[in-house]
């Protein structure tokens, strides 16, 4: 009886330890090194990779916002400000209805399929308003110029970045907002416009936060 008692105490003994331990180690010293680790090689990154301007974070180069201007009275959906350039549509992005102690968007798809009268509609209207926003006196869009993620929103909705196609597309609405020749707009879109990774992996792309950032720089 008196072993039994013994052997149980021991091992409940080497039990708590073996706790103590890997607690100590898989619980503080693992993700203080990780950590570390990190802040070191991956600052950027470890952080959320944001973008500062004029000294402070305005947003992430990983998640797409919307440039739009304020709501106004018995407006429901905001008008988008011409004058930077426009990401593409979130028409997947929902509201948190659960706890509205908190305004928060939700990621998502419409999940609607190629055929839906809805989607059909929604792409047909911002195609519409790509062209109508983006013509000006002396340059005319036309319908054929338009891409496709133009008028279609991305698999998260949070895209954060068009196609050089739809940066070109944008940039004599642009220089005319901003009072700026066509070429300077131009340039600063060809120097944002991003590569394929690696040199074959996915597609040129446009950062828009990172561009809009440039933007305001070059309109002071």
């Amino acid at each position: 009886m008196n072993n039994s008692v013994g052997n149980t105490a021991r091992l409940l003994g080497a039990g708590l330890r073996a706790l103590l331990v890997l607690t100590v180690i898989c619980g503080v010293l693992y993700p203080l090194a990780v950590t570390g680790v990190a802040q070191v090689l991956f600052h950027d990154k470890a952080n959320g990779s944001e973008i500062e301007a004029d000294g402070k974070v305005v947003g992430s180069e990983l998640i797409g916002q919307r440039y739009d201007l304020p709501l106004k009275k018995g407006q429901e959906t905001a008008s988008p400000d011409l004058k930077w350039f426009q990401p593409r549509p979130s028409n997947g992005l929902g509201e948190n209805t659960v706890n509205t102690q908190y305004k928060l968007l939700l990621s998502g798809a419409t999940n609607l399929s190629g055929d839906n009268k809805e989607l059909i509609r929604q792409v047909k209207d911002a195609k519409a308003a790509v062209i109508k926003d983006n013509s000006t006196a002396d340059h005319k869009v036309k319908p054929e110029d338009v891409p496709a993620e133009a008028v279609t929103s991305s698999g998260s909705g949070l895209d954060p970045h068009i196609s050089p196609a739809y940066a070109d597309l944008q940039v004599h609405r642009v220089a005319a907002r901003n009072h700026l020749a066509v070429g300077q707009v131009r340039k600063l879109v060809d120097e944002h416009t991003d590569g394929r990774t690696l040199g074959f992996i996915g597609e040129p792309r446009v950062n828009v936060l990172k561009l809009n950032v440039a933007l305001k720089g070059l309109t002071g």
